[in-house]
């Protein structure tokens, strides 16, 4: 079944509804912990027809921007969406998936194909013969690991697909910044590389500002928690002070509303009560914190307001399953 763009584009009913109900504060809580690392971007050049197979990356996400004629992207579960020039594409699950001529074309791995180096995290890749004189299609796709930072809770709401149709209107600033990308992947300026991957942070972060503002799918859990200003208030304040030790009193509190009701409310929407929610939360922004920026253990717990490296370390390995040192040494290990 072929399924047209609609995901992420603009509707006449969705012009007609009010904006989102969701706290600015909360948007920017969750756009500013947003991160994409280890982004490797290629420039693919096709030829007339073409069948290109992108292997899942669990953990990770992929992003597309089709800057030259049509194609076809063909999901895991065996939908088709049409491409055209000027579409741009999220999967942040990182789901296997394919981009094609035509539903019919044989596959081959965009990894079996050669790819020339432009700079350290750029690649181009020509998925034609040389006797070609005119592209099919070009693209730029990058791949990466999608870290939400404090709202991983999203991640598993999340769709599999987000398609942007940029000719729309709905998304203008997207343009730019799309340009942009294009014109730094096609040039040799000095650290042109770098550049790609703070606009691909931008972009990122305003394809799922934009799946946010359209209601997330009507989505459960914490994106409903997000929706609901007796519950947001809370969510907010342990993003802000996820050291401070937070009682379910004090949570209701700063939703006006009693302690009984918010437990049950919060519990209900989100899966999870409050003081869970918490540790999580705390026990993610330790990882990032021991992982990428390097702060030594003691430094981490007293963050978060544990009293002891040890208490911390008994939550860390409670919520994560390895202790905390074991984590600082797996990302230290050699790859091969």
């Amino acid at each position: 079944m072929i399924v047209p763009p609609c995901f992420l584009t603009e509707t006449p009913e969705m012009s007609q509804q009010p904006p989102f109900a969701l706290s600015s504060e909360l948007i920017s809580e969750l756009l500013t912990g947003m991160r994409l690392r280890g982004v490797d971007y290629r420039r693919v050049q096709t030829g007339p027809e073409f069948g290109l197979d992108f292997t899942a990356r669990p953990g990770g996400a992929y992003f597309h921007f089709l800057a030259v004629g049509t194609a076809l992207l063909r999901t895991g579960d065996g939908q088709l969406h049409h491409l055209c020039a000027g579409n741009a594409v999220f999967l942040p699950r990182g789901g296997r998936h394919q981009i094609l001529s035509a539903a019919e074309m044989p596959v081959q791995c965009i990894n079996s194909f050669d790819a020339a180096p432009l700079a350290e995290t750029v690649c181009a890749v020509k998925a034609c013969s040389g006797s070609e004189t005119r592209p099919g299609a070009v693209f730029f796709y990058g791949c990466m690991e999608f870290d939400l930072g404090g709202m991983q809770g999203l991640g598993p709401l999340m769709p599999n697909l987000m398609l942007v149709d940029t000719t729309s209107g709905r998304y203008p600033g997207l343009v730019p910044i799309l340009e942009s990308m294009q014109g730094e992947i096609c040039s040799t300026r000095v650290g042109y590389a770098g550049i790609l991957a703070r606009l691909a942070d931008v972009v990122a972060a305003m394809i799922v500002r934009g799946w946010v503002e359209c209601g997330c799918d009507n989505a459960s859990g914490l994106v409903a928690a997000l929706r609901d200003p007796r519950l947001a208030r809370a969510i907010l304040a342990l993003h802000r002070q996820p050291g401070r030790d937070w009682t379910v009193s004090e949570l209701a509190a700063e939703c006006h509303i009693s302690r009984s009701v918010f437990a049950e409310r919060f519990q209900a929407t989100i899966g999870v009560p409050p003081q869970r929610y918490a540790t999580e939360l705390r026990m993610h922004l330790a990882s990032q914190w021991l992982t990428e920026h390097r702060l030594p253990i003691e430094t981490v717990a007293q963050r978060l307001g544990y009293t002891s490296q040890a208490a911390f370390s008994r939550a860390f390995k409670r919520v994560t399953g390895q202790p905390p040192g074991a984590s600082r040494q797996k990302v230290q290990k050699p790859t091969a």
